[in-house]
């Protein structure tokens, strides 16, 4: 086996797209820019009010890990991901969509009997994004899922936080983490989401464990797992978690701890309209870079510049030559 930069763990989702307003999410009762785990039938519920609003009807393969590991591929990294996936239509479809893109999988997946996960993404007109996930057969994400021998070929592996929520998913993430250290592979892990954070407090706490080679989050994220009150506070006791970490802050571009220093990077100065996939794109920019032999700072930078193209457009994913374009800069 080729020797895999990114090896990423994670949820495995179809994404729907639609704009909505304020007033949509307050009269559907959907609490605005966070993601909000739902059954099946509330999910329905939801597309069928908001029939008409679609922007995104192209499916495309998802799940926050998912889409950084598909950036981190169209950038060049040899990449693999662990997800579930079922035997239905929607799974033969995402399953391809992974291959098309250069990411390759477990060659069970795909195997078990069940519905495989569906994401529905509202956006506001002020960027927002908004997440409505039925996870589906994604919840059932065990070690089964994990290609041990990928892992001993990977230069990192990439944990997503979200596994917090299910209870095959987060020993999983803990029993991959532990491997990888055994291993020599460094480790790395996005706390996700506020909320999240918030409500999986201890289990996200156990998932980091003694602490991971880089974590990546957001400001919100950052205060709430480390329970400060301001940004400087929480940089610096973000160091009991990380050897490395990476805090990204929408147009004001990212706080990077390189292991010795604190690193201030601008985000390019962009329209935004969509910010799904921003903080995804951001990590699999990020991680390509280091794999690549960059630096912090570069890598950084890279970033910066990948999520401010995402966030121009609909969708978590960029056309061909635009990741062509980015890697040119790198």
């Amino acid at each position: 086996m080729t020797q895999i930069d990114i090896y990423g763990l994670g949820a495995a989702l179809l994404d729907t797209e639609v704009e909505v307003s304020d007033g949509d999410l307050s009269a559907l009762s959907v609490e605005k820019g966070v993601m909000t785990l739902v059954d099946e039938p509330r999910q329905h519920e939801l597309m069928a009010s908001l029939k008409g609003h679609l922007v995104a009807s192209k499916r495309a393969s998802g799940g926050s890990a998912a889409n950084s590991i598909i950036a981190a591929s169209y950038f060049g990294s040899h990449t693999f991901y662990s997800c579930r996936v079922a035997n239905d239509e929607n799974g033969e479809f995402y399953l391809a969509d992974l291959a098309s893109a250069g990411v390759q999988y477990h060659s069970s997946n795909g195997s078990n009997d069940g519905i495989t996960g569906k994401c529905l993404v509202m956006i506001t007109p002020d960027a927002e994004r908004t997440m409505n996930t039925f996870l589906g057969i994604s919840e059932q994400l065990c070690f089964d899922d994990v290609d041990e021998n990928a892992l001993k070929q990977s230069k990192y592996v990439y944990i997503e936080g979200y596994q917090v929520t299910s209870e095959s998913g987060r020993p999983t993430a803990i029993k991959l983490r532990q491997q990888a250290e055994a291993l020599g592979v460094k480790t790395a892990l996005t706390l996700s989401d506020p909320a999240i954070v918030k409500f999986f407090h201890d289990g996200m706490r156990e998932m980091v464990g003694d602490g991971v080679d880089i974590l990546f989050c957001n400001e919100q994220e950052a205060q709430s797992f480390t329970q400060c009150d301001d940004l400087d506070s929480a940089f610096e006791a973000l160091k009991t978690y990380a050897k490395t970490f990476a805090i990204t802050r929408g147009s004001e571009g990212a706080l990077i701890f390189d292991g010795e220093e604190r690193i201030a990077v601008s985000a390019p100065e962009v329209k935004a309209i969509d910010t799904n996939g921003a903080g995804d794109m951001f990590a699999g920019a990020f991680l390509h870079a280091l794999s690549q032999g960059k630096n912090y700072r570069t890598a950084g930078e890279f970033g910066c510049k990948a999520a401010a193209q995402i966030v121009t457009q609909f969708g978590p994913r960029l056309q061909p030559e635009q990741y062509k374009a980015l890697v040119a800069s790198l």
